[in-house]
């Protein structure tokens, strides 16, 4: 099956292109919010992937010759932020709020007008952190954390300042996501169509549902710690200060509580588009599906527990070390279950190579590194000795990169079929899954051993030992900037001008095929009944839905 597409000018309009206006409205249609949130979210992609070049610019050569300090600082601080709460965790959110109510039969999300609030709080709170360039002391410069009494550290005459933007952006995500986080919940709780038991959902809402619940259940301690941290910052309150009797520690627990269970928000929506996409281009039913499921719970429940393996260093007595390490090698239980499951559903099938498959197969080859190397960094030795090094950034980046954003890139190119009636170029997926591979571990990888050998990160200039990996991995960076533009010229060209899609290309099983490429207003013109378990791809009917007005049987391939 290949998809390699000549543009087709006289297919140039349809209702995504003709009804342009949408994307720019307050609208309530939680397809359009969707796209909304992810059109959004990968401009901010773009701006911190550039910040990302500049910092591997700086670090090809030992001596800081590109940018100064103050500014390398600020360029690392944005660059995270950026890209864990204005690119992955949002875009999650964007595809989700497609998908979700398309998944278990609904018309809508059960609140479609806070849906559309949640998405709008998103652009001006990214406007209002980047715009913190423009301060005359520049952006934040104490790290995606904001760790005090570092964050605090501005005159008394300067309450306004890059710190402050920051704090205030971040609280601002955090209500959206939390809102989010409730509509989500409802929708799954009490939204599905008939016969959608939770037996009957598919993976991917096991997982957004799991991630959700640790959105509602964890951010508020964020938000929480923030607007806390705001105060010491603009109004001479002592929560954080350390010279005034504050407590800089309490703030790096709330901080983690929320931010290690973000990793698995972020990853956990990745982990069910993987759950997806192999069935579907494997021919073959999901492996375990049960065990996949209660898998993303479970990740969901051990992941609260874990939060002080990032604080070994932090004056963390013995016993708590000792806890939180056998707390935190335990999520390798579940996250191994679903690693299982992936391998054994593409076990001795017939693979079809499509770009999808290919991105899901990559991000799930990385994750195992991955989650090799977070097992390690689990033990309270092993954690010490590499502690603020770069293997820390190899092993986060192989995870939030390597598999999530890899996860994503699957998730664009299966679903946009769907969500634009058009196909993509399949040449230029196989391009972009190419170059984005191996610049991705061209990248990452030598993070690795620069960290063994001791290298720190955060630092702009370094000994001209580790030179070598550091070349290495600058052009790697660059190969993963220059690997975005086929896939822009993709999207765009393919959304334009790309042959029409049937409303089922892959001949999946999920419910959201069984509507038309793309999805009317109100999603299906019957709300369907579900008779079926999900990823029945053994069957010959694959997946049957009756629907729910008149009890016919409709046969979906």
């Amino acid at each position: 099956m290949t998809h390699d597409n000549v543009p087709n000018l006289e297919n140039s309009s349809n209702e995504a292109v003709d009804n342009w206006r949408q994307y720019f409205s307050f609208n309530t249609d939680h397809k359009v919010i969707g796209i909304q949130y992810m059109v959004t979210t990968f401009i901010f992609f773009l701006i911190g992937g550039l910040l990302a070049m500049l910092i591997r610019a700086e670090l090809l050569t030992p001596e800081l010759n590109v940018v100064d300090r103050p500014l390398y600082n600020g360029l690392f601080s944005m660059h995270g932020t950026i890209m864990i709460f204005l690119w992955i965790i949002p875009f999650n959110a964007g595809i989700s709020n497609y998908l979700v109510p398309l998944m278990i039969g609904a018309r809508d999300m059960a609140f479609p007008l806070l849906n559309a609030i949640s998405f709008w709080i998103i652009p001006p709170a990214g406007i209002f952190l980047l715009s913190s360039f423009l301060l005359p002391n520049g952006p934040a410069k104490a790290g995606w954390w904001s760790y005090p009494p570092v964050s605090l550290q501005f005159p008394a005459n300067q309450p306004i300042n890059g710190e402050f933007f920051w704090i205030v952006s971040l609280v601002l995500l955090g209500i959206s996501s939390i809102m989010g986080a409730v509509n989500f919940i409802t929708t799954i709780f009490w939204m599905r169509a008939p016969g959608m038991t939770f037996f009957r959902m598919p993976v991917f809402i096991w997982s957004v549902l799991s991630a959700q619940l640790l959105q509602l259940i964890n951010l508020p301690f964020l938000t929480g710690a923030l607007v806390l941290l705001l105060f010491d910052l603009a109004f001479g309150t002592q929560f954080f200060k350390p010279l005034e009797n504050g407590d800089p520690i309490i703030y790096q627990h709330l901080f983690w509580f929320y931010s290690h269970p973000a990793v698995y928000i972020m990853a956990l929506p990745a982990f069910g588009i993987l759950a997806e996409v192999l069935p579907a281009f494997a021919r073959n039913p999901l492996f375990g599906y049960r065990s996949l499921a209660l898998a993303s719970v479970g990740i969901a429940l051990v992941s609260i527990f874990v939060w002080v393996h990032h604080m070994f260093t932090s004056a963390t007595p013995g016993w708590m070390r000792m806890t939180f390490m056998l707390t935190s090698m335990l999520v390798a239980i579940p996250t191994g279950v679903k690693a299982f499951g992936w391998t054994a559903t593409v076990w001795k099938s017939k693979l079809h190579l499509e770009t999808p498959m290919l991105f899901a197969m990559g991000g799930a080859a990385m994750f195992i590194f991955g989650g090799v190397t977070g097992v390690m960094l689990a033990a309270t030795p092993f954690d010490i000795h590499v502690n603020n090094t770069y293997f820390v950034v190899g092993h986060f980046h192989y995870i939030v990169f390597n598999t999530i954003t890899m996860a994503i890139y699957a998730a664009i190119y299966f679903w946009f079929p769907k969500i634009t009636g058009r196909m993509y170029a399949e040449g230029w997926g196989k391009l972009h899954f190419l170059l984005t591979f191996i610049g991705a571990n061209l990248t990452f990888f030598p993070m690795h051993p620069l960290g063994l050998h001791g290298m720190l990160r955060r630092i702009s200039s370094y000994d001209p030992q580790y030179q070598g990996w550091n070349v290495i991995a600058s052009l790697g960076g660059f190969l993963l900037g220059v690997s975005t533009l086929p896939f822009i010229a993709n999207i765009v060209g393919s959304w334009l001008y790309g042959t029409k899609a049937v409303n089922n290309p892959w001949h999946a099983t999920g419910l959201e095929w069984t509507t038309t490429s793309p999805p009317p207003r109100d999603n299906f013109e019957k709300i369907p009944v579900v008779n079926r378990p999900p990823y029945d791809y053994g069957d010959p009917k694959y997946s049957v839905i009756e629907n729910s007005d008149n009890g016919e049987s409709v046969q979906h391939r």
